[in-house]
């Protein structure tokens, strides 16, 4: 929209809210009208508000940060505000954050953006949120939290759990059903973990969200599921669309605490006064579903067709592979997109998170910066001299083991914190290489890969994943590939587009490739060998830890 549109639209406003005070002036008959009813006086005055809903809200609720942007109708972040947050890590495998984190994050980088830009809360036609995905939020009837530190995607307290329904399941018979297999990951085994540990905390719960949903419950009062969040929860039955009463059976779980399952574009409700005077946000502003964070950038990256992988690395790193129908395969993991098909996907629990951990842990003092960490970095060769890291922090879902370890391998007291660095991006990619060749191996196709969240944004990193993963990388114009997203699905809902797909041809576009380069793809051929025999041996030591 042109400067001379907005500035036509701001005197509209102007003389929209002159008129207003003119009436409430006014006989007695006139003086209750207000925006928010004013259509039922005078309709010609709606059409002039509406005039100056430009502008769409976009949130994520991460794992590292809860962020929050103000789109234009083209596409451009006209602000953008984050907010900090931690995991709690109560003991090895447990990973939690507190939902009141979320809201608390949400309402500060809310208000920033709002005040970013001029007339900021009036000029937002619609608002559409993501988020981690997996993470089991319990509120009971009045809307309160029954559970103050929710389990979130990865933590892994499950594993027991998960090992005994596999023993006593036939699990290659459910594939069909929910197109996963059994992982510690999903919110069906924690909640099963939830009701068999903290009886109460699971009895007083009225209703099941996922961390965006929540979010979705504070501005809206609304409670509902969308269906990509409800395809990797292992409770959702592909051939209904709707819950599978076979699985919760099976696990024994109540489904009146399941909510109905939505489309990420539907317009869940609007935002409630209480809401509103929290955020700066005007109440009545409609809100939509919206979608995991992992659905909705592959949506905002364009990755919307078979053969063109996506490498979304934030605090985790999530490897896809777009198909038609979900892989039924023992090990990979399927979502249902949002504009349709599936993404089969592999995932390396701690990525961003390892550089996060190595920046901290490396200058405890004064902890570098991610710039500094990259520059050093940038000074060692491929293969950081024979030292190579494995990235399990966090143990991982894909894997024979989900307790397996982190660990540099090869140190001599020639290697400095550079070489480390270096390492550790250089795990990362080995690691998500390792899921790579295990997807081939099922048959997926991969002819370019596109990269998405924060690790698009590091040339370095990105140029070492293709040199490691062999293939061409794109580069999105706007890294903030869930905002963009984001606003495509709130943009939908308020008219601004068609289509999802005419939002996507309109708003995401490249600005270059990353191409491997020839002598660190031969260097790293060699060590991805030892990477995937290092990883092979140690797998027997890591039970032998928690022993």
């Amino acid at each position: 929209m042109s400067i001379n549109c907005i500035a036509i639209e701001h005197k509209l406003e102007l003389l929209f809210r002159a008129i207003l005070t003119d009436f409430r002036l006014a006989p007695s008959g006139f003086q209750g009208i207000e925006s928010g009813n004013v259509d039922r006086w005078f309709p010609w005055l709606r059409s002039l508000q509406q005039m100056t809903k430009d502008l769409l809200l976009a949130f994520d609720v991460g794992t590292s940060s809860v962020r929050a942007a103000l789109v234009s109708q083209t596409g451009k972040i006209l602000a953008f505000a984050a907010e900090e947050l931690e995991q709690s890590i109560p003991q090895f495998g447990w990973s939690q954050q507190s939902p009141r984190t979320w809201w608390e994050g949400l309402v500060v980088s809310v208000r920033r953006v709002l005040g970013k830009v001029a007339n900021g809360a009036d000029r937002v036609a619609s608002i559409a949120g993501c988020g981690q995905m997996h993470g089991v939020v319990l509120i009971d009837d009045a809307g309160e939290l029954v559970l103050e530190e929710a389990p979130i995607w990865n933590d892994k307290r499950t594993r027991d759990l998960v090992a005994q329904f596999c023993a006593k399941q036939d699990t290659k018979a459910l594939l069909p059903i929910v197109a996963n297999p059994p992982t510690v990951a999903w919110p069906a085994f924690k909640l099963a973990w939830i009701k068999q540990n903290l009886p109460k905390t699971y009895d007083a719960a009225r209703t099941v969200l996922m961390p965006k949903d929540y979010i979705n419950f504070k501005l809206t009062g609304e409670r509902r599921f969308d269906v990509t969040e409800a395809s990797s929860s292992y409770l959702f039955d592909i051939r209904t669309g709707d819950w599978s009463e076979k699985v919760l059976k099976m696990l024994g779980l109540d489904p009146a605490k399941l909510p109905l399952i939505g489309q990420a574009t539907e317009v869940l409700g609007v935002v409630t006064k209480e809401a509103a005077e929290s955020t700066g946000l005007r109440a009545g502003t409609p809100v939509v579903v919206g979608a995991g964070d992992f659905p909705v950038a592959l949506l905002g990256s364009g990755v919307t067709s078979p053969g063109t992988g996506c490498d979304i690395t934030g605090t985790s790193t999530v490897i896809t592979l777009l198909s038609e129908h979900p892989a039924a395969d023992p090990i990979i993991s399927n979502v249902r997109g949002i504009i349709g098909g599936w993404a089969a996907f592999t995932i390396l629990d701690a990525s961003g998170d390892a550089m996060r951990w190595a920046r901290r842990t490396f200058h405890q003092q004064e902890p570098y910066s991610y710039e500094q960490m990259m520059s050093l970095a940038e000074g060692v060769p491929a293969g950081a001299d024979n030292l190579l890291f494995l990235p399990y922090l966090n143990g991982e879902r894909l894997a024979r083991q989900p307790n397996s370890r982190a660990q540099f391998f090869g140190l001599t007291n020639r290697h400095t914190a550079a070489h480390l660095y270096r390492a550790a991006l250089e795990g990362v990619a080995f690691a998500s290489r390792k899921n790579i060749e295990l997807m081939k191996s099922r048959g997926y196709r991969l002819d370019r890969m596109v990269t998405a969240a924060g690790g698009a944004r590091t040339r370095l990193w990105l140029e070492i994943k293709a040199s490691i993963y062999n293939t061409t990388i794109l580069v999105p114009s706007e890294p903030e590939c869930g905002v963009l997203g984001c606003a495509m699905l709130a943009g939908f809902a308020a008219g601004f587009f068609s289509s999802l797909e005419s939002a996507r041809a309109d708003l995401v576009r490249y600005e270059g490739e990353i191409l491997p380069n020839p002598r660190w793809s031969e260097r790293y051929q060699k060590l991805q060998s030892v990477f995937d025999d290092l990883y092979e041996s140690s797998e027997k030591f890591w039970d032998r830890l928690e022993s």
